[in-house]
Parts: C-alpha cells; structure tokens; sequence
C-alpha cells in the first residue's frame, strides 16, 4: 500500500469498514485514488491489500440538483443490463447509508484497459484494432437496444413513450436551473425542437451517454460501458444521434472534449449508422434531429458541469471555465446548423 492523501469525498475509515464487511473477497487497508476525467459523478479507484480491485462512484460534493446522481439507480442499473452478456463492469456492493461517506455509493470490479479520451490515446491502438472496435461500438449499441427491459428487472426504470418530449422538458428545466448566463441560441433550439419533432417508434434501454470515452477497451473490442447515470427508457435514437455526433472524422472539428476518432481508422459515421440500421431494422432517416437534440442536451450538461465548477463542488479537480462557457455556444450553435440546414 501506499501513502498517497486520501481525496476528498472519501472518508477512508468508514469506508474500509464497509468494504471488509460488505465485499467479499476484499481485505483492506485500502489505498483511493481519484480517477480524472469525470465532471459529475465522483469516480475512485480502490486498490485493497487483498482481492480484486475496485471502484467506487459516488455523487459530487455539495448539492446537486434532484435525481441527478441517483447511486442505488445507477447500481440498479448495471447490475439488470449486467445479467445480460453486455460488457458492464460487475457490481459488488451498494451502500446507501449516507452516516458512511456523506452520500451514497456502490462500488465494481475494476475492468482492465484502457478509455480513449482523445485522439492522441487512440493513435496508440492498432489501426486493425480500431476497425474492430468501431464495428463492436455499433453493434454493442444494437445488443443494448434489443434488451427487453421487464427481462432484466428495468421494466419500470421510466416511461417508455414520449422520451423526446420527456427529454426536452427536464433539460428544459435543467437549463433554467443550471444556466449561469442567457444564450439565444438555445432558446431557438429549444423551440425547433418542439416544433419538429419525429414520432418515436419503439422503446429500449437508452445509455443516454454512449461514446469511446465512456468505454474500456482492448484488442479491439469494448470490454465494458461506463457510467450509466443518464440511462432510461425511451427513443434508441437518441444515443445514435449522440454518437454519431461524437464519431469525429479526422479534419472535422470536435464539439466536445473527446473525439477519439479523429485518430482515424474506426469506421466512418455513415456506415457505422447504415450497420445499425441493418442490425435492428430502424429506420434512421431522421438522425440529424437526434443528433441536434444531443447536441442541445450536452450543451445543457455542460452548462451544470460549468455551473458547479464555478460553485466549488467538484472535489478536487480544477477546470478551465471559459472551455465550458464556449463550449456550451458551439454546441447550441451546432445543434441549431443541423435542424437549419
């Protein structure tokens, strides 16, 4: 073990306690580490003297705004899809005693392999490799999206109907609560959005933030899905339309900070949509609305991530603000290009 501080939003007592009580197969003392990258939910890893290692999620410090970060949800969640052969990472414990760390949290085997954030990390895969991986991406997303909920105990996780309409007005709401500043363009997209919006036909498990750098991979496959926080029930258009936005080709210019794709060699966007088509028989014709309504929607989620930094409960990250603040105008920006072409 080793004797690196302990980071804020773990109270290391407690939680050794709970751990050797509550994981089997885990002795500690543990060693924590806070594990960059995220901007909502806490993500650490848990390295014990004895047994596998871990990691534990927990909501951020300070207040958050209702539902966000719901732990016993999200556990409930990968441990339903996790019945499944989907790649999900294992959950081993749940502990919703906020008298042990503050908050709630659960805690899953750690999964070994890498997460491709950017672009320079992706140039390190092998160009065979990243081929593999595009295909698995699109066809891990199909396998998701033909899980029947009620099979897998999610049947009640939310409204199958109305998901875009559901969707509008809580980030609706989630604008007005989260904004630190007035921006018309989002406004306008907001009214395009309702104004045109397709009839959902179907319902499926939604990830609600399915892209590479929400995956550990290897050898060309995706070995898990993370963070599940903004699952649901709903349109399976709507993470179609948010990956193809975040499968970057290279000379394109990202709109969001993880555009692992513009290494190149991962498949291009209208074949990765034209696979997904052929696989679950949707019809994606209307795809540039759901990628300008996820593009509407991250730059809501931005806006809150903008909104907590600036209120000091991020633990112990730092963060660019003015990156947040202009990011949040191109998405909109962007968003509004496609329902506008």
């Amino acid at each position: 073990m080793t004797d690196n501080p302990v980071p804020s939003g773990i109270d290391a007592e407690r939680v050794t306690k709970w751990l050797d009580e509550n994981v089997e197969g885990c002795v500690g003392p543990y060693g924590f580490d806070l594990i960059a990258g995220g901007h909502s939910n806490l993500t650490f890893s848990v390295r014990p003297a004895e047994g596998p290692r871990l990691v534990l999620r927990r909501p951020p410090l300070g207040q958050v705004l209702a539902t966000a970060h719901d732990m016993e949800r999200e556990h409930r969640i990968i441990t339903g899809v996790g019945s499944t052969s989907m790649p999900v990472p294992r959950a081993v414990g749940l502990c919703t005693d906020i008298e042990v760390n503050g908050a709630p949290f659960y805690v899953m085997v750690h999964v070994d392999g890498p997460v491709l954030h950017s672009d320079e990390e992706a140039a390190e895969v092998d160009e065979i490799e990243r081929a593999s991986l595009g295909v698995d991406v699109i066809e891990v997303l199909a396998q998701l999206h033909s899980i029947e909920p009620d099979d897998v105990g999610l049947g009640d996780l939310g409204k199958r109907e109305d998901y875009l309409g559901r969707q509008l007005r809580r980030w609706s709401r989630q604008w007005e609560q989260s904004k630190t500043r007035d921006l018309q363009a989002m406004e306008d997209v907001q009214a395009l959005l309702a104004a045109e919006m397709p009839e959902q036909v179907g319902s499926a498990i939604v990830h609600g933030d399915y892209r590479l750098g929400n995956m550990i991979v290897g050898r060309g496959k995706v070995c898990a899905v993370l963070d599940w926080e903004l699952c649901t029930l709903g349109d399976p258009l709507a993470d179609v339309g948010y990956l193809m936005n975040n499968w970057v080709a290279p000379g394109e210019t990202q709109a969001s900070s993880s555009a692992p794709t513009l290494a190149g060699g991962f498949g291009e966007r209208e074949h990765l949509l034209a696979h997904y088509a052929e696989l679950t028989r949707r019809d994606v014709s209307a795809i540039d609305y759901y990628r300008a309504f996820s593009f509407w929607r991250l730059a809501a989620i931005v806006e809150g991530v903008l909104k907590r930094y600036l209120g000091g409960v991020m633990g112990d990250s730092e963060a660019d603000t003015e990156y947040f603040r202009l990011q949040v105008e191109d998405l909109a920006t962007r968003a509004l290009e496609l329902l506008r072409p």
